[in-house]
């Protein structure tokens, strides 16, 4: 797995851009995510697996006076939590949540570089290595590297995988948080596998991922960008190429 996800929430949009700027500076982030709205923190850290969130305390225009210490409160355990604030005081009930580091505006380079550097040396939660499927009244056990996809459909989920298809119990968000960036949602009704894309087409206008086993993906409009950009870090050669 190359690199870490981040999500970087405070409601100042140029403190976000320059955390996410230092955050890239430092080679460790894969993805860097950033959002001023705790609802719509707590929804991508329950969407895609995010290794740490960087949390400011005071979000002034968070609906209901939410503070980064209510929303830490709500995170995945797997999320490590960084808080990223202009103000002290709330260290110690910030540290009594488990927070890795205290990162203090105006942040500088140096500072998230230790910071990045203590997280990386901290043991890192896996995702599990198998996983259980229904085959009629059977379980099978089958292994995650060799899921293509999971499809929501008719109030199921489905695993598309190279021994077949089956049912299987998690819903897609709870399937995206347990597997992490090893796994990708290209669409409401879908979390594919980057590592069985075999090719990114378009038809009649609309995105097509195409997997290893003849599957084909809908891409969602509104995902098309993200999942070209994620897919192309995933190669050689053309990651720097216009979008």
């Amino acid at each position: 797995m190359n690199g870490l996800t981040g999500l970087i929430v405070d409601d100042e949009l140029p403190a976000r851009r320059f955390l996410a700027e230092l955050l890239e500076g430092t080679g460790a982030f894969r993805d860097t995510l950033s959002t001023g709205d705790p609802e719509e923190a707590a929804r991508l850290v329950k969407e895609r697996r995010v290794d740490v969130a960087f949390v400011d305390i005071r979000l002034v225009d968070a609906p209901g006076d939410t503070s980064g210490l209510d929303l830490a409160k709500t995170l995945s355990a797997a999320t490590k939590i960084v808080l990223a604030t202009a103000s002290p005081s709330h260290a110690v009930q910030g540290f009594e949540l488990g927070v890795v580091d205290y990162l203090l505006k105006p942040f500088r380079g140096e500072r998230v570089q230790r910071c990045v550097d203590r997280i990386r040396s901290q043991p890192r939660e896996e995702g599990p290595a198998r996983l259980v499927a229904r085959d009629g009244n059977a379980l099978r056990f089958l292994d995650i590297a060799g899921a293509y996809a999971f499809e929501a459909r008719e109030r199921l989920t489905f695993v598309h995988h190279r021994e077949g298809t089956f049912v299987v119990d998690p819903s897609l968000a709870k399937l995206s948080a347990a597997l992490g960036p090893d796994f990708l949602r290209v669409h409401r009704n879908w979390l594919v596998a980057p590592a069985h894309v075999e090719a990114l087409l378009r038809q009649e206008g609309a995105a097509i991922l195409q997997l290893a086993g003849g599957t084909e993906v809908p891409v969602s409009r509104e995902r098309t960008r993200e999942v070209r950009q994620a897919l192309l870090r995933e190669t050689v050669g053309l990651a720097g190429s216009s979008s």
